[in-house]
Formats: structure tokens, C-alpha cells, sequence
């Protein structure tokens, strides 16, 4: 009997990190097709955080090449255009065989976290909202430590909120995905022995009604400047920190933190 979702809405423990190896592999078949089945437009070049990533990610990393980069759940890549003109090769981790792009290398992940990658291969890591999309981050996390290298880098970005009750069908999200509370976010990164270099949190509830104002395949987290005033207000000092929304104001919150870590040299 799966655990109910009473057990974890405090966000003092994270649903899913301390699973079973047969129940990670139920997890994966419902999560490996979930992103993708999504009812919504799929094709390169069509993303919707360029902005949100720049500001709170790609603009804090050194101007360097990277020798290699590994991009986790990456879809087509195109999260990766900061960085492609001194990535040297690309690797996408991706479950999904529909998402494919013929300028990278893809990987499948293996269900039980371990990823297929010798010690200390990456320079950069990025991971835009996939680990709440996996049962055990903490492994998952831990492994991608493990295949940076000293001094290299991760980004990482995820919903830390509830995202409602996972007991039952939620709209336009997949079956079994669900945030990952801040203080634990803190804690695995911690426990990695990864350095928090700069983070934000992002993604403020009513941000994405500011859709309804721009022309279509233009998006709110492509706008630098609503960008901007969602990171202003995201950080302000009054915004709840539940797990859970148990009320109206505490619906009212960023949804998302963003970080910027490096491996120490």
C-alpha cells in the first residue's frame, strides 16, 4: 500500500526518497512518457524559460569552455543555448525516446538513480525541473555530484511547493510528480558536499497569468523584464513557506527555487 499524501503535506519528509527498488520501477513507467504526454506543443526551439534561467542560472557561471556538458531530463537541448557556443559535447539524460536532437548524444537513466558516467565526468550539469519528477532525488543527486568534476558546476531548478494532492489526478500534471520542500532541497545539497553559490526563489503563483498579455509562442519567463519583477517579488520577506497551501495567502508564493552550485576543487 502506497503511503497517502497526509503523511508528507508538512514537507518534513519527501514522498518517494526512501522508496522500495519495486516501487521506484512503478514510479518510472509512470513518469518515463509523463512530461511528453502532456497536452501541450512540443518541438525544438519552442522553450519558455530562457530569461528565468539567464538571470537566476547561466549568468552567474564563468565565461569558460566546457570540455562536457550534462544536460538532466533536457528534452531537445534547448535549455543549453547560453552555454552551446563553448560546450565542446553534450550529453541528455532523457527517458523520453520521442525527445530526440541530432547535435547531441543521448542517454537513457537507469531506475534505480545510477547514472551510466564515470567519476568526475562534467564540467556542467544542468536539471530545470526533473528531480521532482523522480522518487529518489537524494540518490539522483548525489549521483550527479558524483560525475562532476572538482570545480565544476550544476544548476539546478524546482517547484518546492506541494503541487497538490498526488492521491488523486491533478490537471495538466503528471501522475506522480510532486515539489521538493525547501529545507530538504537544502539538505541533499548539503549532504553532496556541493557549495550553494547563488539562489533564488522564482515562479511567483500569478506570474504566469501575465500570459494572457503577450502574443502566442511568446512566453512570460522569456521576458527579461517580467522576469525581473517576478524575482523582486518572489523575495520578498513575506511570502509563506509551507509545503502546503492550507489557506488563500499561503497560495500566494514563489513555486519554484533556483540554484547555482559547484563541486569543491
Amino acid at each position: 500500500m502506497n503511503p497517502s499524501f497526509e503523511q508528507y503535506s508538512d514537507g518534513k519528509t519527501l514522498y518517494g526518497d526512501d522508496f522500495s527498488s519495486d516501487q521506484i520501477d512503478a514510479w518510472f513507467r509512470d513518469e518515463a512518457e509523463g512530461y511528453y504526454n502532456l497536452p501541450e506543443e512540443r518541438e525544438p526551439g519552442l522553450y519558455a524559460y530562457h530569461a528565468r534561467n539567464w538571470r537566476h542560472g547561466f549568468r552567474h557561471l564563468p565565461q569558460v569552455p566546457f570540455e562536457h556538458v550534462l544536460c538532466f531530463g533536457g528534452a531537445f537541448g534547448d535549455e543549453l543555448q547560453p552555454v552551446l557556443g563553448r560546450a565542446k559535447k553534450v550529453t541528455i539524460l532523457e527517458p523520453a525516446s520521442e525527445f530526440q536532437n541530432p547535435k547531441f548524444e543521448y542517454v537513457k537513466p537507469n531506475t534505480s538513480g545510477r547514472m551510466p558516467f564515470a567519476d568526475d565526468t562534467f564540467d556542467l550539469v544542468t536539471c530545470f525541473g526533473v528531480l521532482h519528477h523522480i522518487p529518489n532525488v537524494s540518490t539522483v543527486v548525489r549521483e550527479m555530484t558524483r560525475c562532476t568534476r572538482p570545480g565544476g558546476w550544476q544548476l539546478i531548478c524546482e517547484p518546492n511547493h506541494s503541487m497538490g494532492n498526488w492521491d488523486r489526478p491533478r490537471r495538466l500534471l503528471t501522475r506522480r510528480e510532486r515539489g521538493i520542500p525547501l529545507a530538504i532541497v537544502h539538505q541533499i545539497v548539503v549532504d553532496t558536499g556541493l557549495q550553494i553559490v547563488h539562489q533564488r526563489r522564482c515562479m511567483f503563483s500569478l506570474t504566469s497569468r501575465l500570459q494572457l498579455l503577450l502574443p502566442k509562442r511568446q512566453f512570460v519567463y522569456n521576458n527579461p523584464w517580467i522576469t525581473a519583477f517576478d524575482d523582486y517579488l518572489c523575495n520578498l520577506p513575506i511570502w509563506s513557506r509551507s509545503y502546503h497551501a492550507a489557506n488563500v495567502f499561503q497560495k500566494l508564493r514563489p513555486w519554484a527555487l533556483f540554484l547555482v552550485l559547484r563541486k569543491t576543487p
